[in-house]
């Protein structure tokens, strides 16, 4: 390459410099010490290179798609902070896999070390890679578009022709009109260089600022949530308090007195469901009546749909899932009552066959005199089927035809010791089964009205026409949903400008020829070819063409590359 040709590529580079503001890759060199020439990095040197490695684009990208990859896990596997139910299910299922899912913290995926320390260096990434180049972009912002090349000619776009105007009236002209296309220009030395699409680069920053934005709203949830869960039964209510949840998680930074003060009341829920023809059974309503109230304030009336939460103070009550409570009524052997009410059961299939126990803990003595507690396993279906086949089951989820099948025991149902115990399943260790004249275990299928008797004259139990449902909700705090929404939209905007808007500088040398006539050159660089910037070049060379038209001796002068 020669001497000429050496500086008119430096030249057309130094033109197209700051463009961008992607951070220039650095080397760090020096005598190696052994005549090899290769690099020689120190401990500084290392800690220099990595976080050059560490904040550029490049690892911020591989980053990002690692957290959205590991990410992944984590709506594919039971997680322990939104369902441990489905966690235990999962173990017990998969045996094998539970304890190597375990040890890579698969079932707390979110939480985990190898997930927090990709959110981490992603956070860090960003902020390495943000902070220069917004310095930097400002420095440009207070700049000014660098002069022209010397040789114009080299530019993707060009074009050039004569003209009779004096070489200052171009130059005017064409400020003006820059200026009129909303470029920022100005004249220096023998032309005009101005500069258009500094929106690209901000969108650029914007989307990255707006990863962080998110990143740190994603934080704020984890620290700052409360989540919890409650079942309840048409007619009652729920408090805003910890002693009220079923179950309650929240992050670390959390504090109860955070608790959004108000109450609630499930007046009634209502489900709806296909009655015929292949989607026969599918829900098409779910709906919870809800009358609430704050402090001090008047009670208003609410419906909650799925996906429809009701929200008050900043925390959103969801319609997770529903099931049946059938209302039962327990009486011992003197006929007096001993339980009454609604019991609420768990759904184990689509068609809302529920499981349960109806445990009477008080009032209840044996022909003795002796307390003794009471417990009834209960099978539930809504609509029964399988009579007469030997087997009980629902073939759909509306209350058709209900039937409730219960076996009774009596003991001790251990809830006085202190161990938290399922409310939904009977620990028979100290207690024993009523037995029917064949020794075989008491049970009886009932339907709504119906009433088993207890052999020997110890009481029974009625399965009353009255049918409840009950509702369970999520009560859940977000603190930074709101500022996640923001980022996204923020995101969503400033990546749009990064990839329509194009960054481009545009010349216009107006000099005297040695003939006495005026020679305009216009010339335009972009950070990329783009058929729009020879168009654009086009036009404003036909506007400024206008102002100075060819002179007469030069009309076949004119060139266009």
């Amino acid at each position: 390459m020669s001497k000429t040709e050496a500086t008119t590529e430096h030249d057309v580079a130094a033109a197209g410099e700051q463009l961008s503001t992607a951070p220039k890759e650095e080397l760090t060199g020096g005598g190696g010490g052994d005549g090899s020439g290769g690099p020689a990095l120190g401990v500084i040197g290392w800690i220099r290179w990595f976080w050059r490695q560490l904040t550029s684009m490049r690892v911020a990208l591989i980053l990002l798609f690692l957290l959205s990859l590991g990410a992944i896990p984590g709506s594919l596997i039971p997680q322990n902070n939104v369902d441990e139910l489905k966690v235990r299910s999962f173990k017990e299922a998969h045996e094998t896999l539970a304890p190597i899912y375990d040890r890579l913290q698969l079932f707390d995926v979110y939480s985990s070390v190898w997930f927090s320390a990709i959110y981490i260096l992603l956070f860090v990434s960003l902020i390495g890679c943000i902070v220069p180049r917004t310095w930097q972009f400002a420095g440009q912002l207070r700049g000014r578009p660098p002069a022209a090349p010397k040789r114009l000619t080299r530019l993707p776009a060009y074009t050039t022709w004569r003209t009779q105007a004096a070489p200052e009236e171009v130059r005017e002209a064409a400020l003006a009109l820059l200026k009129k296309r909303r470029f920022r220009a100005h004249t220096a030395d023998d032309a005009v260089a101005a500069e258009k699409g500094y929106l690209r680069e901000v969108g650029n920053l914007l989307f990255h600022i707006a990863l962080i934005v998110m990143l740190v709203a994603f934080a704020m949830g984890q620290l700052f949530k409360s989540e919890g869960g409650k079942l309840i039964v048409e007619g009652d209510g729920f408090s805003n308090t910890l002693t009220q949840y079923d179950d309650f998680k929240s992050g670390s930074l959390f504090s109860t007195d955070e608790l959004a003060p108000f109450s609630f009341r499930l007046n009634q829920f209502t489900g709806t469901y296909e009655t015929s023809g292949p989607q026969r059974g599918t829900p098409r309503t779910f709906e919870a009546d809800v009358t609430y109230s704050k402090p001090g304030g008047e009670k208003k009336k609410s419906v909650i749909r799925v996906n429809e939460p009701l929200e008050i103070d900043g925390s959103k009550v969801y319609l997770i899932s529903h099931g049946y409570a059938p209302v039962v009524t327990v009486k011992n052997g003197k006929g007096e009552v001993v339980f009454h009410g609604a019991v609420p059961l768990l759904p184990i299939d689509n068609n809302i066959t529920s499981t349960g126990v109806i445990k009477v803990m008080d009032g209840y003595r044996d022909k003795s005199g002796k307390k003794v507690q009471l417990g009834f396993p209960a099978f539930f279906v809504p609509t029964y089927a399988g009579k007469g086949q030997g087997q009980m089951f629902s073939q759909f989820p509306g209350l058709a035809f209900p039937a409730l099948n219960l076996s009774a025991y009596h003991g001790d149902l251990r809830v006085d010791g202190g161990l938290p115990q399922n409310v939904y399943q009977l620990d028979t260790s100290k207690m024993k089964p009523f037995k029917d004249a064949n020794g075989d275990i008491f049970k009886k299928t009932l339907i709504p009205g119906e009433t088993m008797t207890l052999p020997g004259g110890a009481g029974s139990i009625t399965f009353e026409k009255e049918i409840k449902e009950w509702a369970s909700f999520q009560i859940s705090q977000q603190p930074g949903n709101g500022l996640a929404l923001a980022g996204a939209i923020v995101a969503i905007a400033g990546l749009a400008g990064s990839l329509f808007i194009q960054r481009r500088r545009v010349w216009v040398r107006a000099v005297r020829g040695d003939d006495g006539v005026t020679v305009v050159e216009m010339a335009g660089l972009g950070r990329s070819e783009s058929a729009k910037l020879p168009e654009e070049l086009a036009d404003l060379a036909a506007t400024l063409y206008a102002q100075a038209p060819t002179a007469p001796d030069g009309a076949d002068e004119g060139a266009e590359k």
